[in-house]
């Protein structure tokens, strides 16, 4: 491709509204243009790095036994309420009319196409297993995009569907997407590492997240670097300290004016935060699939004042649709006071009690009160609960739940995720085949996605430095930039169009900047860029017969006799790919 026909140009300076280096990078270097909130175009030097991701994922997915198919973004929305995500999806889930006056759907994932699918095309256990997959757009309304293109609400994404007879069968092919998934990412240069997720809005029994560590990475991570424990913070658990075991004491009302958090409340009376109670009110919307009414509930979350609750957990343990902060006139009906609160008397609410509260003796808690406490709170004499579990958000510092030793926390970036569905969608949409007794059974179901848009942006800020993009060999738009350091119609010129043909005709990918700029303006660009081989081909160098080679990574360049430079370019690249391919190794399966 010669730079004078390239549909893009670089920019000196991004937008001032862009943040993340992959967004500033990618917009300097003619990759991708914004044309609204979360809505981009990818130009041509993106396209053809996508186009080599979605390759590389291809052949992984092809590799493990999966067919390539593809589903409809827009759907009816009569699969959705099947299956009761019509009702559990908010905001998110773009929704719409046709001019049939039907409800209608822009897909933000495809469990319920691939569902429909399934029951029309799977009737026999001789048909099963199978592995389908589609690398399709994707709309989610989010209320906020960011960073670029790692939060947006048109995308790409790789879903695969796998469909069995029974959990080993899931098992299995959950256990080979895991291993691909390492695989395909180290083939594009990303460094990821696998946490245990939470299931979220996909349902199911069990979930990985793959995650790029970086510092501006919107999910938080927990792991030991003891025993390798990694989860995200959504599903961490920990190690929780338990207190002394006491007596009860007798339940005592206390004057505490103006203590209405626990800061305020333990310098007022000098205890520690883990002998308090802590109440969190929230509202949970609840209502039964294939039906539209809903029915919000108050639920009263009750923890160890020296710990915070954890919203995921909590909705998962309620199984509330959603969950969001209660007002002021939402609580009082209840008979608490805000700030002064504890689950003592309440009435017609929900009450979700922390496991660390049930083994917690003498306990400061709210009087329902204003300007009162009590003291000596004891769960089961009390109060009881609806509900006990784990709903705690675990820390830095906080014991790891399988050896003990202390937690680390780093931020990253989600690019895959594998859920076990098990019966979910099969369940609710009627997704059957009969086994080998002639009896009817729910097809087993996994789903493994991976955001192709947002890999291409972590990639970018993996492999730039100040100068520009730095693009593995794997993924890269062009494996070679020339850079002619041409006046006219001289030698220079005439070299640099020879060597351009020569190296199209073995098979290598080149970026020519024929454009009549100055050097500096190429040598910036070819930079910004990122190509993994830069040539130079200039008349100081010609009459040495030499032009010059220098990977993007390096410092110095590197004079190649002119009659050798295709050799050398290939040699150079081939070593730049066995480099890369070193790095991709087999890794052991997730532990149970």
């Amino acid at each position: 491709m010669r730079m004078t026909n390239l549909f893009s140009q670089t920019l000196r300076e991004a937008p001032a509204d862009a943040e993340a280096m992959s967004h500033i990078l990618l917009l300097r270097a003619g990759f991708i243009r914004q044309l609204g909130s979360g809505i981009f175009s990818y130009l041509p030097l993106a396209k053809r790095t996508l186009d080599k991701i979605e390759g590389i994922i291809r052949e992984e997915m092809n590799a493990i036994g999966g067919q390539e198919l593809s589903m409809p973004v827009v759907q009816p929305a009569d699969i959705w309420k099947e299956s009761g995500r019509w009702q559990e999806l908010d905001e998110v889930l773009a929704r719409f009319k046709d001019r049939g006056d039907h409800d209608m759907v822009l897909a933000m994932t495809f469990e319920e196409a691939v569902s429909d699918l399934v029951r029309g095309e799977i009737k026999s256990y001789r048909q099963l297993p199978q592995l389908v997959y589609q690398i399709q757009t994707k709309w989610r309304d989010e209320v906020r995009s960011r960073a670029g293109l790692i939060r947006v609400r048109e995308f790409t994404m790789k879903d695969s569907y796998s469909l069995d007879v029974d959990g080993d069968g899931l098992d299995r092919q959950y256990r080979n997407h895991y291993r691909a998934y390492h695989r395909l990412f180290s083939r594009c240069g990303l460094p990821t590492v696998s946490v245990e997720a939470d299931v979220g809005l996909m349902g199911g029994q069990l979930s990985h997240e793959f995650i790029y560590l970086t510092p501006d990475g919107e999910d938080m991570i927990l792991h030991c670097p003891s025993c390798g424990y990694s989860a995200n913070q959504e599903v961490a658990v920990s190690a929780k300290v338990e207190v002394e075991g006491e007596e009860q004491l007798e339940l005592e009302k206390i004057a505490t004016p103006g203590a209405e958090t626990i800061e305020d409340l333990t310098r007022f009376l000098q205890v520690p935060e883990s002998k308090t109670a802590k109440v969190v009110f929230l509202v949970g919307r609840f209502g039964e699939r294939q039906e539209e009414a809903d029915t919000d509930k108050l639920i009263v979350a009750v923890i160890r004042g020296d710990m915070t609750v954890n919203e995921v957990k909590l909705g998962h343990v309620t199984e509330a649709l959603a969950l969001r902060p209660a007002s002021a006139d939402e609580i009082a009906p209840s008979g608490a006071v805000a700030g002064y609160a504890s689950p003592i008397g309440l009435k017609g609410v929900l009450v979700v009690v922390d496991e660390s509260v049930t083994t917690s003796p003498n306990l400061v808690a709210g009087a329902n009160e204003e300007g009162y406490h009590l003291k000596n709170v004891n769960y089961d004499r009390d109060f009881e609960a609806d509900l006990v579990a784990d709903i705690a958000a675990v820390e830095a510092g906080d014991g790891c739940s399988k050896c003990g030793q202390p937690l680390e926390t780093s931020r990253g970036v989600e690019v895959g995720h594998i859920f076990q569905l098990g019966t979910r969608y099969s369940d609710s949409m009627g997704c059957t085949f009969l086994d080998s007794q002639g009896k009817a059974r729910s097809v087993i179901m996994g789903s493994y996605g991976i955001g192709v848009g947002r890999l291409l942006a972590c990639v970018a800020e993996q492999h730039r430095d100040e100068h520009g993009l730095m693009w593995p060999v794997s993924v890269a738009p062009f494996q070679v930039h020339i850079v002619a350091l041409a006046k006219g119609e001289g030698a220079a010129q005439a070299a640099s169009e020879k060597l351009y043909g020569d190296l199209k005709e073995v098979g290598v990918e080149v970026l020519y900047d024929d454009r009549r700029e100055n050097p500096g303006v190429k040598f910036n660009d070819a930079d910004l860029i990122g190509c993994p081989l830069r040539i130079t081909v200039g008349e100081r160098s010609l009459k040495k017969g030499e032009i010059e080679l220098k990977l993007r990574g390096e410092g110095e360049a590197t004079g190649v006799p002119v009659e050798e430079a295709v050799s050398h370019v290939r040699q150079r690249l081939a070593g730049l790919q066995a480099e890369l391919d070193s790095a991709v190794v087999e890794v052991a399966d997730y532990q149970d």
